[in-house]
């Protein structure tokens, strides 16, 4: 099929611990237009297929004209192999060829959660960003795009003639370097029950629950149980209702962070754009913005003033992920 300049309809999927982002697209030209878009809860379903089939079905009723489905693109939140894949944070797992079988698709890719998002930069718009540091942006240069939501994504994007290719992989697993005594402190209170500590463990919404766990313990208190309940959400909700150890669980949340993306900025001389994605950036952009980020991010020796040069955004889109599983669908090559 000529992509370029035959219609075809795709399916496109953003599939975390959490939530499962499904996106109905018609692509010709180069153009991708929204059809039907929906989010599912993963726990509410055994599995990918019947995601799928509760939203075709839901599309082809809001949908006058009928189709059918030519390409799919499923971005995950685990690892994959030869067509498969796992959840790291759910019990799914997730087979392209039977998923083209099942609905009669050419062509379905499984991808890399942060693959996806890496492709989708160019589908945001500039005003669905934030940003944290100008910079110099480089326009033929690395980017990185990392982000926590149930879990940690890292994916950069080397420049190649005519665009970009993704290299994904599983950065949000590099073991977590304490930049500071009192980090040195929470890395021996983590490492009590989980022994080695990964970034993962800390920038994730499980992680700001320990983060909160520790700053409660240093004041002396328990967890409270909407807390246990409800995870980083009643985190969030108690550090805007000014409870010190909430605050300063986020606080620790965005010093971490911002280390972290900077060391992987540093590795691939990320002077392309910095570009934090996932869901809890996008809420707790507040605290990203106060200092502890950036300061963290640009503490890199030597090499301080090159980090202060790269461009740094929150996306606050929370869809991006599905725009380039869309356009990575439309892409021949895997």
């Amino acid at each position: 099929m000529d992509n370029a300049t035959q219609p075809c309809v795709v399916l496109a999927g953003d599939i975390g611990g959490t939530n499962a982002r499904l996106r109905m697209a018609r692509a010709q030209a180069g153009r991708l237009d929204v059809l039907a878009e929906h989010a599912y809860r993963v726990a509410d379903f055994g599995g990918l297929e019947h995601a799928i089939e509760k939203f075709i079905a839901r599309a082809r009723a809001a949908i006058a004209t009928p189709f059918s489905l030519d390409r799919a693109c499923f971005a995950v939140a685990g690892p994959i192999s030869d067509g498969h894949a796992k959840l790291t944070n759910a019990p799914w797992t997730i087979d392209a060829q039977a998923i083209a079988d099942r609905f009669g698709i050419e062509r379905v890719k499984l991808v890399n959660d942060f693959h996806a998002a890496a492709a989708g930069i160019g589908e945001i718009a500039p005003e669905r960003m934030l940003v944290l540091q100008q910079g110099l942006p480089a326009p033929a240069a690395p980017r990185l795009v990392i982000g926590a939501g149930t879990g940690l994504g890292v994916a950069y994007a080397i420049p190649v003639s005519g665009g970009y290719r993704v290299v994904p992989g599983e950065g949000g697993h590099v073991g977590f370097a304490p930049a500071n005594d009192e980090q040195i402190e929470l890395i021996r209170f983590v490492q009590a029950s989980l022994g080695r500590v990964t970034a993962e463990h800390l920038l994730s919404g499980p992680g700001i629950v320990r983060l909160y766990a520790f700053a409660t313990t240093a004041e002396r208190s328990g967890i409270p149980a909407d807390v246990e309940r409800e995870g980083a959400a009643a985190v969030a909700r108690r550090a805007e209702a000014d409870e010190p150890a909430a605050q300063h669980a986020l606080e620790l949340f965005a010093a971490i962070l911002g280390a972290v993306a900077g060391d992987h900025a540093l590795s691939v001389l990320a002077s392309g754009g910095v570009y934090i994605a996932g869901g809890i950036a996008a809420k707790l952009a507040p605290y990203l913005r106060t200092g502890s980020f950036l300061a963290a991010f640009n503490a890199k020796g030597v090499h301080s003033a090159l980090m202060a040069r790269m461009p740094v955004r929150v996306v606050l889109d929370e869809r991006l992920g599905l725009a380039g599983a869309a356009r990575l669908a439309l892409d021949d090559e895997t």
